[in-house]
């Protein structure tokens, strides 16, 4: 498979770059380098960028000062956070003034407050609404409030489900964990998820900006990516942060990205990046790879770079055959192409 077009870069096919963050520009708060020179030679450029978040522990005001401190010239406007998306729902829901119990970080309390809704903590505040986001210091206090007041006919609104959140660290609990001890406490769903998988924050970044053809660009295949497939966009998966290769090969036909690059340069560069096998459209992969099947397992042999090589058995994986579960390399090279991806 060919590592994009040659002379082509794949931004440039695009008329709106739409960001996830977290895993994708920075960890936590601490930048990705080669992602940071992408966005700063994109804003330098004067392409239309845009930043959608299930994160909600900050504004879209933090956010765009974070960015800033890292050198990338973004503003408030260009910011889609869940926090503010749910918010702005509940405004839709209910009466000015409803209380509403407000379970994650100061930002979700300030986004409710923003509405005109008034933010309370406990069950005896009488809340007709829970609202649930991340936040690094929520613990079992707040969980029991928000448990209370869901079982006394509060509606469920969750900012996000993503189950880990990337750090420099490793992946830590997200969101969805704390969601998921609701879940199990009541025996019951969220009334309404607000984040990405849904397509809300990426279509609203289309509508501000008047953008036709969007790019969306995450780590996750559960949410930015699936969240794409939703909206209709094209997407591409980074290995930044939470998803890996391994996950890539058992992707569902609802989670596949339209490219695959190590990092944000693959914008840039065509060297760095794959166009990954479209068999709705008959692509098929075009690479020094190859993969067989000896007996019950996948063999590599061949040469290329290793996304060529992820490239190349994606398209086996996902071709209706035998999903690759594992694959060994048949010489050296596709030891090499594999041990980068992880897969050996």
């Amino acid at each position: 498979m060919t590592a994009g077009v040659p002379g082509h870069r794949p931004v440039d096919a695009y008329d709106l770059v739409i960001f996830d963050l977290d895993g994708v520009i920075y960890l936590v708060d601490r930048p990705i380098e080669t992602a940071v020179t992408a966005v700063r030679r994109l804003c330098a450029e004067g392409k239309p960028l845009a930043y959608a978040t299930n994160n909600a522990s900050r504004r879209a005001g933090e956010v765009a000062a974070l960015l800033a401190g890292m050198g990338i010239d973004a503003r408030p406007d260009q910011v889609l956070t869940s926090a503010a998306a749910a918010a702005e729902v509940l405004a839709e829901r209910l009466p000015a003034g409803s209380p509403v119990l407000v379970v994650g970080a100061e930002a979700l309390r300030a986004e409710v407050g923003a509405v005109g809704l008034r933010p309370v903590d406990r069950f005896e505040d009488a809340p007709v609404a829970v609202v649930q986001g991340y936040g690094p210091r929520v613990g079992w206090a707040e969980l029991a409030e928000a448990t209370l007041a869901v079982r006394g006919g509060a509606e469920w609104v969750v900012t996000n489900t993503d189950r880990t959140l990337p750090t420099v660290r490793g992946p830590v609990p997200g969101n969805g964990s704390l969601v998921a001890v609701l879940r199990t406490a009541l025996d019951r769903e969220p009334d309404l998820v607000i984040g990405k998988p849904a397509p809300g924050l990426f279509r609203a970044a289309a509508r501000r900006t008047g953008a036709t053809r969007p790019l969306v660009v995450g780590d996750r295949l559960d949410t930015d990516v699936e969240g794409a497939v939703r909206a209709g966009m094209d997407s591409l998966l980074v290995l930044t942060g939470v998803s890996t290769p391994a996950e890539l090969l058992r992707a569902p036909v609802t989670a596949r990205p339209t490219y695959v690059a190590e990092d944000l340069a693959g914008l840039l560069d065509p060297s760095r990046v794959v166009r990954l096998p479209d068999a709705a459209h008959g692509r098929r992969p075009d690479s020094g790879w190859h993969v067989s099947r000896e007996g019950e397992t996948w063999v590599l042999s061949g040469a290329g770079s290793s996304l060529e090589a992820l490239g190349v058995l994606c398209a086996v994986s996902w071709s209706g055959a035998a999903p690759i579960g594992s694959v060994r390399p048949k010489d050296t090279r596709a030891r090499l192409a594999l041990e980068t991806l992880g897969l050996w």
